[in-house]
């Protein structure tokens, strides 16, 4: 027998983050992650509030989230990996609001295995074709297509698989209209897992490769591969074709690098480090997370470190050829497992401890005078720029979203004397700790609001009609003024105005109130 749960309250923690056109109109939503459930997030471009359209369960863990857009589209689509051993494309349905099931593709086992694929997925960014692969060894390949109805078609998986191999990312390169290609971060554990002593261990090193998928032959191939000198912990796709000169951005250890294949040169340079900084100066410096926003006439990246410093990176180009790259400090926000970079102008910010946050980008930080590192400034090996964080000055807080991740310590006890246990958490990390009280019961939504021309003593609510049901009611106010506020409903006849004439007079004290009023009721506000 299998059961199927649900909590009363749904998780807070944000585990992946991805924006697009999911409704197929040029409204940007975001949809997130929470580990077992996924969620269709709305900014207000007005207010800057989030809303939430749409939330579903899914009865798994999801390990990985991607959009994408067939070529020539209006629509994204989202591709999900998760501990069920399969592959799952889904399309936004507004006029149902629900995601509907394009394409279920098994492939291995459930649960979240090693060498079952579903870890990563890289897709091309034309849409043509898909790579979803595992910690160790398997990687599959799907075409993505069209049938002659526009529907959206998935081919059978193609192998890519490598033995004795781990992956730690990867993405696909924007190689414009040639062969689909794909970038992975490996590292060939063969030797060192034969070597008792550990001395392959600490020799072995850190390989980018890049898969083609020939699509004339149906096939994958592993075309290049090359040993990298720093330890890498994710990669970045660079726009190809006339928006830019393609590659990849390598974010490592201390250091930024761009590769490309053909005869471009690497171009390294180091991240910059914060002046005076407190914490270990040995320590080593790495991008956690990363965002791209492209538009017809420019690209840059925004990249986040361990630290919570977020840096643009622009790419300086010649005839298709990067010659430098170039880091500014942008701002300081919390650590995130996701960042994206909406076209409508906001920063959404998936925290990976406390709360998320929606930011308006009031400023791209060219025209301040934030000092501006280059991978052209010459410097010593080892050495490193630096910089002095500061408040916002880029981004500007527009909306919150509660987070209770991580719960550190919990405890339940009625120390407000309410009768009702509440449950004390404490929550989040460093400076953004809090202590946060949990309350049973069920949020109130406010529907309307309408202010009143003075205080009220008595409300009463009366029936639409005398059959016992609840349905549509009068809100009544009475206040000290001697005046009657109603809230009106279309429905209302003369019969309604009478009785509650009537009313009124039985409740005033005053006996001149028929001479002093014109109107057998005064209504001042009209509810519809």
């Amino acid at each position: 027998m299998f059961l199927y749960n649900l909590t009363l309250q749904r998780a807070t923690g944000i585990t992946h983050a991805i924006h697009g056109n999911f409704s197929g109109t040029k409204i940007q939503e975001i949809v997130i992650s929470r580990g077992k459930s996924l969620e269709l997030l709305r900014p207000d471009t007005n207010t800057g509030k989030v809303h939430t359209v749409l939330t579903v369960e899914i009865f798994g863990v999801i390990r990985s989230l991607m959009a994408f857009r067939l070529t020539g589209g209006t629509k994204d689509y989202i591709i999900v990996g998760s501990d069920s051993g399969r592959i799952v494309i889904l399309e936004y349905i507004p006029a149902k609001n629900i995601f509907d099931k394009l394409h279920q593709e098994t492939f291995g086992k459930s649960g979240c295995r090693r060498i079952v694929p579903g870890q990563y997925i890289a897709l091309d960014p034309k849409g043509r074709g898909v790579m979803i692969g595992g910690i160790e060894k398997q990687k599959l390949v799907f075409i993505l297509n069209r049938d002659s109805e526009a529907r959206l078609t998935i081919s059978s998986p193609l192998e890519a698989h490598k033995s004795n191999t781990l992956v730690y990312h990867m993405v696909g390169v924007d190689a414009e209209y040639d062969n689909p290609m794909f970038a992975c971060l490996e590292i060939d554990y063969e030797e060192a897992d034969s070597d008792p002593t550990g001395e392959a261990a600490q020799k072995t090193q850190q390989t980018l490769t890049f898969y083609e998928l020939d699509l004339g032959v149906n096939h994958v191939v592993r075309k290049y591969s090359e040993p990298l000198e720093e330890h890498a912990n994710f990669l970045v796709t660079v726009p190809g074709g006339k928006d830019g000169p393609s590659g990849v951005l390598i974010c490592s250890e201390n250091y930024l690098t761009y590769k490309n294949l053909g005869d471009q040169p690497d171009i390294r340079c180091p991240i910059p480090r914060r002046r005076n900084d407190l914490d270990d100066p040995e320590r080593g410096m790495i991008f956690v997370c990363s965002a791209t926003h492209k538009t017809k006439s420019m690209f840059f990246f925004l990249a986040q470190t361990e630290q919570g410093d977020i840096f643009k990176i622009t790419l300086e180009t010649d005839d298709d050829m990067v010659t430098e790259i170039k880091l500014k400090y942008f701002d300081t926000v919390p650590v995130a497992t996701a960042m994206c970079v909406m076209k409508t102008g906001f920063l959404f910010v998936a925290s990976e401890f406390g709360n998320h946050y929606l930011y308006q980008i009031a400023h791209l930080g060219d025209d301040d005078d934030e000092l501006e590192f280059s991978s052209a400034m010459p410097l010593e090996e080892g050495d490193t720029f630096f910089f002095a964080p500061r408040p916002l000055r880029n981004l500007v807080l527009v909306d919150e979203l509660e987070s209770l991740s991580p719960i550190l310590s919990c405890k339940v006890a009625d120390l407000a004397g309410e009768d009702t246990p509440q449950l004390y958490m404490l929550c989040g990390r460093g400076p953004r700790s809090s202590l946060r009280v949990l309350r049973h019961g069920l949020e109130v939504s406010e529907m309307a609001v309408s202010e009143l021309p003075a205080n009220p003593n008595a409300v009463w609510t009366v029936k639409k009609k005398n059959d016992g049901s609840n349905a549509d009611k009068i809100l009544i106010l009475l206040n000290k003024i001697n005046m009657m506020l109603i809230l009106l409903f279309p429905f209302l006849t003369l019969h309604w105005y009478y009785l509650l004439a009537r009313l009124w007079k039985k409740l005033q004290t005053v006996d001149s109130w028929e001479q002093r009023q014109h109107y057998r009721v005064q209504p001042l506000a009209m509810m519809l």
